[in-house]
């Protein structure tokens, strides 16, 4: 075949796959939903994928019926889309085939481009639509910093296994230089990794990864207020909805809100409501902490989507908002102030639960034997790269291409976060 690929061009292939795989740092820390090809095309590359139920218990009166106690259960998902192809795609005369490819230069550019945008798809969704919100005054450095992470979860019933934390590597070598106090001691190497390779590792039941590269969060101390009416705290949970296309399934990770004003409110601002508590996810009693929401986009001067929705299941609840309630309303005036969290501009170091982010590995079918060569693979996670090669012998240039297709979404916005430092 005109454009097959050589035995070092094989080679090179199998090395960057294995540098590929290596370099996947965030996404091995996710859930991984391989998906099937002929699905996904049919439905356009967007699947639902479930939400974990929360199932509602009550005291049983042996010799009586429990007929008015047995609730419906309503399962809830979210829709996961193969919303990333990427791409690394260079071109070689037949001069600088004689050494560049061998070589793996340029084979080792694109791997490394290609694992980079991975991990930061995951770090922008694990950013901007984490809800669990710390924010600290001062510079990261101290453990209480990563243990109000810990303290969030454990208040609302997230499990305590399967923890990440990705901190910007000045916030990380913060922590780093606590461990490495000449003061403290350890067992091990603890203090002698942080001094001498900035290493933190597990901290507060989170282990810990340094990022080359953090998104910002915006400054924010507008003064706003938003209704507090019985339709704003009392979002019902839904699986689906009747429409004109008939039934379809309903996205309840946000809700439609009115605030006084939208002036100065950006996506990704973070932000809590006088009034309204945070409760237990399974045993819904109040921690008698102010819930976190996330600002996910601007509708209108007085309309915004945030995340989560407001779940208060108050006055005569459906079985759906009783088994999903995630707020306690303490305060029943019309209106409240909303209390930005973001008030100072600073990295952002996204925290989560293996579970609440899924991977979606998408699959080419790209024809052998059609004109252009073909090499493809998967790594442990099932990530697939396609290598194509093709030589145009009109100007002795070989065209090479390097393909992944993939998703990532957050399956629950209320088992991730985010850590804000310097807050005033």
């Amino acid at each position: 075949m005109a454009n097959a690929f050589s035995k070092e061009e094989i080679v090179a292939f199998e090395n960057i796959l294995e540098g590929f795989n290596d370099a996947l740092i965030l996404s091995k820390n996710i859930n991984i939903y391989n998906t099937n090809g002929v699905t996904m095309e049919r439905a356009r590359d967007t699947i639902w994928r479930p939400q974990p139920y929360i199932a509602q218990s009550f005291s049983r009166t042996v010799g009586t019926t429990i007929a008015s106690n047995v609730s419906t259960m309503t399962q809830l998902s979210v829709p996961s889309t193969l919303g990333f192809s990427q791409c690394s795609a260079w071109q070689m005369d037949a001069l600088e085939l004689r050494d560049a490819l061998q070589e793996g230069r340029l084979g080792d550019a694109a791997k490394q481009k290609l694992a980079s945008d991975i991990n930061l798809s995951v770090m922008d969704v694990a950013s901007a639509q984490g809800t669990l919100v710390v924010d600290v005054a001062t510079a990261a450095g101290d453990y209480d910093d990563i243990a109000l992470c810990d303290s969030i979860m454990n208040e609302q019933g997230i499990m305590a296994e399967d923890r990440y934390l990705a901190l910007s590597s000045r916030d990380y070598n913060g922590m780093a230089g606590n461990l490495a106090v000449a003061t403290r001691s350890f067992t091990g190497n603890k203090s002698a990794n942080a001094y001498e390779r900035s290493y933190v590792g597990p901290v507060a039941g989170f282990e810990t990864y340094k990022l080359d590269y953090a998104n910002r969060c915006n400054a924010n101390s507008a003064s706003r207020t938003i209704a507090t009416n019985g339709a704003q705290v009392r979002y019902v949970p839904q699986a689906t909805t009747n429409s004109v296309a008939g039934v379809l399934n309903v996205d309840n990770r946000y809700q439609t809100v009115t605030v006084s004003s939208t002036t100065g409110i950006l996506a990704g601002d973070a932000f809590t409501i006088d009034g309204i508590e945070a409760v237990h996810h399974i045993t819904k009693r109040s921690t008698g902490q102010l819930k976190t929401f996330r600002v996910i986009s601007i509708v209108d001067g007085t309309s915004m989507v945030i995340s989560p929705p407001i779940i208060g299941a108050n006055s005569s609840p459906t079985d759906a908002e009783e088994q999903y309630k995630n707020v306690q309303v303490v305060s029943t005036s019309a209106t409240a102030p909303l209390n930005f969290l973001n008030t100072t501009a600073s990295n952002i170091n996204p925290f989560w639960r293996k579970d609440s982010i899924e991977l979606l590995p998408g699959r080419y079918a790209v024809p052998d034997g059609a004109g252009v060569d073909v090499l493809r693979a998967s790594t442990d996670q099932g990530i697939e790269l396609v290598m194509t090669k093709k030589f145009d012998p009109l100007t002795f240039q070989t065209l090479y291409t390097l393909d992944t297709l993939y998703g990532v979404v957050m399956t629950n916005p209320e088992m991730a976060g985010i850590l804000l430092f310097n807050q005033a």
